[in-house]
């Protein structure tokens, strides 16, 4: 079973624009932390800008070991060189995005799944999703389509309806995140609760990983 570290740092390419930040920058930031799992979301952008922030984050981690993920697209995963993907309710059914990673990366991929509700909880334990995702736990302005919060409570009923490694996205902040671990997250994905005022990017993150600690 694949073992998920705390911190689930997502790199969302608005967030990053919004706040004038350059991906490599970013990527670099979080070497720095020693961070060991990245997605890189861009919902905008073309494909082939897709993947030349994918190329930059490939080699700031070059040196070392960290599972990079791309949201979405199987096919720019596989393009990428990445062996992982992380698909939502109206992307890829989890088997055709592990067989689109498998047949260009020659090895098995690794999927992620988004749910929002506990129907969809127990849909995704019938995957071969690698893990599975639950949220928004809190209230977010990052993804303006969000689904309603499903709470700490949504968390412990995810955690109780799959022994599949779960990820807790949404409105997650330091000061929230221990008690959403707590509820049974097994890692917590953040984009912009990774900044902070008066702090550099590294400084952030590495404050964050400390209260996951």
């Amino acid at each position: 079973m694949l073992s998920l570290p705390r911190l689930y740092a997502i790199a969302d390419r608005a967030t990053l624009d919004a706040r004038s930040i350059a991906v490599a920058d970013f990527a670099a930031a979080l070497v720095s932390a020693c961070v060991g799992l990245v997605q890189y979301r861009d919902k905008v952008n073309p494909p082939q800008q897709i993947l030349a922030a994918a190329a930059e984050i490939t080699s700031a981690f070059a040196s070392r070991d960290c599972l990079l993920v791309m949201n979405d697209r199987a096919d720019l995963a596989a393009l990428a060189g990445w062996s992982a993907v992380h698909v939502g309710q109206g992307d890829l059914f989890v088997a055709d995005a592990q067989q689109v990673l498998s047949r260009n990366i020659g090895q098995q991929g690794i999927v992620g799944l988004s749910t929002h509700t506990d129907e969809q909880v127990l849909a995704a334990d019938q995957t071969d999703a690698a893990y599975i995702a639950i949220g928004p736990v809190f209230s977010t302005t990052t993804k303006p389509d969000a689904e309603q919060p499903v709470g700490l409570e949504g968390v412990r009923r995810a955690r109780s309806l799959t022994s599949k490694p779960l990820v807790a996205i949404g409105g997650i902040t330091r000061y929230n995140a221990s008690s959403v671990l707590d509820a049974g997250a097994d890692s917590v994905a953040v984009i912009s609760g990774l900044f902070a005022p008066g702090q550099t990017l590294a400084e952030s993150v590495e404050d964050f990983l400390a209260c996951l600690r």
